[in-house]
């Protein structure tokens, strides 16, 4: 028996801001009200990150200049990790640094070798506001650190250089036609 609703089921999908926007490149503000609207929110947020097939959403991938993210991600162990961070802080990123494989919701149907460490920790806030810290090892860490790099501005393809970003880029500018039909 389940206790408690499952995250979005009485959200709405809103649309994904796609690469090129301006919020997806200017750091979010704090969080300074923990009531009902940031409560829907975090329900929509987690309604289109389900209807995109996504583990991991930041505020301003729906046009929300919000310090906020949702994710439902296994770690490389396929333990599922399940919630969301109100003004997050990426304390700790360390261990070892590996490329994999990485997307966005933002750029959708792309991906790229993107380095990131395979353990990381994030400390932030509930909806409610009670404090709560997130440990994430392996393919969790990678999704913890992408979206505390979106609440800063960035997308994974800022972290890609040489050959590795003019292709994607090249895609991006090739695929863009396509994502806003």
């Amino acid at each position: 028996m389940r206790h408690g609703s499952i995250p979005g089921t009485h959200g709405r999908v809103r649309p994904l801001t796609l690469l090129g926007d301006p919020v997806l490149h200017t750091p979010c503000e704090e969080v300074t009200d923990f009531g009902p609207q940031l409560a829907r929110l975090v329900e929509d947020m987690f309604a289109t990150m389900y209807a995109a097939e996504g583990v991991g959403l930041a505020a301003n991938q729906v046009g929300e200049s919000l310090r906020v993210f949702v994710y439902d991600c296994p770690d490389d162990e396929d333990v599922r990790h399940l919630g969301h961070v109100v003004n997050p802080r990426l304390v700790q990123a360390d261990g070892v640094v590996l490329r994999g494989p990485e997307g966005c919701l933002s750029l959708p149907g792309l991906e790229a070798g993107t380095e990131r460490y395979d353990h990381a920790v994030v400390e932030g806030f509930t909806v409610t506001g009670s404090p709560v810290t997130v440990r994430g090892t392996g393919w969790f860490a990678r999704c913890l650190q992408h979206e505390c790099d979106h609440l800063d501005g960035g997308v994974y393809v800022d972290r890609l250089t040489g050959r590795r970003r003019r292709r994607v880029m090249r895609q991006a500018t090739r695929a863009r036609a396509s994502w806003e039909c």
